[in-house]
């Protein structure tokens, strides 16, 4: 589904086909982010296909935080072009939990070995630049990524559409996820572009929503 020139989003639809949303950056360099579960990566593939691309196309993978629903199937980039990144915090915490978490039968998520590590500041791709902001609360190395010529902020489980992310698995933390949110509300943003639900787009829109996630979600904290 496109959200606006050069940005694609593939929403969770049905637990058969995905359960976390997939975001596509399609120009010079094609980065997509949180790739989801291995054994639905074939409606991933599907969504590609439909904008004439393969999963050797992708040349970057980036991954907002650690959970399952979200980068498992990085591993079927291993062996393609497309680099894998992902929060230096969400790395030492994957290798601290190791096999003690559960990924799935069929995921080597705890051997999981990124190209390179992102830390807070700006990554330069080709023309673009992005912000990478480390935003814990959900996981400790969870990460948001905000576009700043398209106004768009990606997420992940941090907010959604009228809702907050989980706090209550390995890892989370309530006072955290609040600071996080407050400070991702300071942002100039057009396209909130979570990892659950739909996206929210319009920039009143987008300040109503955390407005709303606040004085409605954060009492439950």
């Amino acid at each position: 589904m496109k959200i606006t020139d050069g940005l694609y989003a593939f929403l969770w639809s049905d637990q058969r086909e995905n359960n976390a949303n997939a975001y596509l950056i399609k120009g010079k360099q094609n980065i997509l982010i949180d790739p989801g579960h291995n054994h639905l990566f074939p409606y991933l593939a599907s969504r590609l296909a439909s904008l004439s691309l393969r999963p050797d196309d992708i040349d970057l993978v980036l991954i907002t935080h650690a959970h399952p629903d979200h980068m498992e199937s990085a591993r079927r980039f291993y062996r393609l072009p497309a680099l894998i990144a992902i929060q230096k915090t969400e790395m030492d915490f994957i290798r601290s939990l190791g096999p003690s978490y559960d990924y799935g039968p069929a995921t080597e998520a705890p051997d999981f070995q990124p190209d390179f590590l992102l830390r807070e500041g700006e990554l330069h791709l080709e023309e673009m630049i992005f912000q990478v902001l480390h935003t814990p609360g959900h996981s400790p190395g969870s990460l948001c990524l905000y576009w700043p010529l398209k106004k768009a902020l990606f997420s992940g489980d941090v907010i959604f559409h009228q809702g907050l992310g989980r706090t209550d698995l390995p890892g989370g933390n309530a006072e955290a996820l609040k600071t996080t949110i407050r400070r991702l509300s300071q942002l100039d943003v057009e396209y909130l572009l979570p990892g659950h639900g739909g996206w929210v787009s319009g920039r009143q829109q987008v300040k109503d929503n955390f407005e709303n996630v606040e004085t409605e979600w954060f009492g439950y904290l």
